[in-house]
């Protein structure tokens, strides 16, 4: 039996790693519920009850879930703590796998789609793994978009990483989760592009997430990049945390349950010293 055979399955995802409680109850790729609220620092207080409705909202019990999404960060320290014990708590009460998704994933996802346009169910899973996994670094972007998530770290930093994704596809992994000076990034970045033939880059390089925060800085790439350069503020919503879930799934990515932990991110030692 290939993957596009298998049943559907029916994930619980949640993450905490931002402002954002989000919760969202999927089958497949398909969104059955979804529970999204600003919660700052009171994830604690309303995660549980968010699982609830979302599970009363899917009209399935938590006995029906076939697994756990977690968001494994980067982000708030104490947050994505919150989101990561509690799925670890439902799987292993329930007796079911759960997988550690990157939540800088998740926003990459969701920004893009929401920038142009496209439903949860545009996407396929295809249980090759490609959703949020390294990919080889072609020659040639042409046909493609560059999607970089940003969530706030503050000083001029930002936790980040760099995907690409054409329409109805999965991102694929170009750079790591990270927490980065945004103005050394920003370099990176337009080095990375002026190394490409002008016909070879990306059709549009995405900025999502807390964009807004650092739109001055990475303005100075308009000059390089024109209308092909995006910015688009995003708040995450667990339906593409579960979407990306669900390709890990699908190729049976688990994490292990005890031994699951957030992604906790810090500086290099070169650009540490940089702040100091």
């Amino acid at each position: 039996m290939n993957h596009r055979e298998q049943p559907r399955q029916r994930l619980l995802a949640l993450d905490t790693s931002t402002s954002m409680l989000t919760v969202a109850v999927m089958e497949g790729s398909r969104p059955l519920a979804e529970r999204t609220m600003k919660a700052e620092r009171n994830h604690s207080a309303y995660l549980v009850t968010a699982i609830e409705e979302a599970l009363t909202a899917a009209g399935i019990g938590k006995n029906e879930l076939d697994g756990i999404a977690a968001g494994v960060g980067p982000g708030s320290y104490t947050g994505v703590r919150i989101a990561v014990t509690t799925a670890k708590t439902l799987a292993w009460s329930l007796q079911v796998p759960v997988c550690a998704v990157s939540s800088l994933a998740a926003i990459a996802l969701g920004g893009y789609a929401a920038g142009t346009g496209q439903a949860a169910e545009q996407f396929a899973l295809t249980g090759s793994g490609s959703a949020g996994a390294a990919a080889n670094d072609p020659a040639d972007y042409s046909a493609e978009h560059w999607i970089v998530p940003l969530v706030d770290a503050r000083r001029g930093q930002a936790y980040t990483a760099l995907f690409s994704a054409a329409e109805g596809r999965l991102p694929d992994r170009l750079e790591p989760d990270a927490i980065r000076l945004m103005a050394d990034w920003r370099d990176e970045l337009a080095h990375r592009l002026q190394s490409l033939l002008p016909d070879k880059r990306p059709l549009g390089v995405w900025f999502v997430g807390d964009a807004a925060a650092h739109e001055e800085a990475l303005g100075e790439l308009r000059s390089l990049l024109g209308e092909a350069l995006h910015m688009h503020s995003y708040e995450l919503e667990a339906v593409w945390l579960g979407l990306v879930g669900a390709e890990q799934f699908l190729c049976e990515a688990f994490a292990d349950v005890h031994s699951l932990e957030p992604n906790y991110t810090q500086l290099a030692e070169a650009e540490a010293k940089k702040l100091r």
